[in-house]
């Protein structure tokens, strides 16, 4: 996945996205891509991020709302949600902490999927990542606000899906982004991990929580990490940060250094929490503890514990 440093390489192209015309005449080309997503989830091949052309026959089959999402490469990219197509065979498990299945569309070779995006992203290239994200965040966000939160009136998309306004009380609405720090936090030689209410036994990861309104970065760090583990922090530094749509989230990784150490967890919040040093997360990074799963390929927690293993969180 694609972290602040890297420089995006979605040309986001926000002067057509008023430009009907011109959007159309892109839509209609050669070079037009589309990703398709049917529930949140984008199709994918054996290379990566697999994108249809604009007059591919399982596009014309799966009819939906399309938002432009800019350019690439010389193509024009375009979203489409395509959650009316029935496909057969297995169906999500919505009550899963993750579903592996795949779901396919006869006019498709087997080996093109919809798959669930959080399992494919640390494979993906930070370009593809990017358009990843941008075509499922912006999907996401009209799917769950339809309506004007001022009125209640039913919204239109305007401004190529970028924005919707309000035919009776003329507000506008924007995506939302709800950011999110989540911190490595140290103690020489240790740093602490934490495992989710509902997460599987093994899987533990940096400490996470959403930002509050009125708060800075630093702020929110050091009121997670008490609240959730009961360590307090004391110097606070910004790493990197990772769009994460599901469904609207922007990760800020920091990095932290602890002032206590005694742990007294918040069973809301957290099922567990504890200290490991470098010589075990090695081995965690490795797949090689018994206790402690590999953190997951393409999320920011894992990038920052791997980055402070080789001493470059410094």
């Amino acid at each position: 996945m694609a972290f602040a440093e890297a420089p995006g390489a979605l040309e986001r192209a926000a002067h057509l996205r008023g430009d009907a015309e011109r959007l159309a005449d892109l839509r209609a080309g050669e070079a037009a891509r589309v990703v398709a997503l049917w529930r949140g989830r984008p199709l994918f091949g054996p290379e990566g991020l697999h994108l249809l052309r604009a007059g591919e026959a399982a596009l014309e089959a799966m009819p939906g709302p399309e938002i432009f999402l800019g350019c690439h490469d010389g193509c024009a990219l375009f979203s489409r949600d395509v959650s009316a197509f029935e496909p057969e065979g297995e169906r999500p498990d919505g009550a899963a902490f993750f579903d592996a299945s795949e779901q396919r569309h006869p006019d498709l070779p087997d080996d093109i999927v919809f798959a669930e995006l959080r399992g494919r992203m640390g494979f993906l290239s930070p370009v593809e990542a990017e358009i990843a994200a941008t075509a499922r965040g912006l999907v996401e966000w009209h799917r769950t606000h339809r309506f004007c939160s001022t009125c209640g009136a039913e919204s239109e998309p305007e401004q190529a899906g970028w924005h919707r306004r309000c035919p009776v009380c003329e507000r506008h609405h924007f995506p939302r982004t709800d950011p999110v720090v989540i911190m490595l936090i140290t103690d020489g030689n240790r740093l602490l991990l934490g495992r989710g209410p509902h997460w599987p036994e093994t899987m533990y990861s940096c400490l996470a929580g959403f930002m509050e309104p009125g708060e800075t970065v630093e702020a929110a760090v050091r009121r997670e990490v008490f609240e959730e583990s009961g360590v307090e922090v004391g110097e606070v530094s910004l790493v990197a940060s990772q769009p994460w749509p599901f469904p609207a989230s922007l990760m800020l990784g920091c990095r932290g250094v602890a002032t206590t150490t005694d742990i007294t967890i918040d069973p809301v919040e957290i099922a567990d929490a504890r200290w490991i040093n470098r010589e075990r997360l090695l081995q965690v990074v490795a797949g090689r503890d018994p206790e402690i799963s590999a953190p997951r390929q393409g999320a920011i927690a894992g990038w920052l514990m791997r980055e402070w293993l080789a001493d470059r969180l410094e």
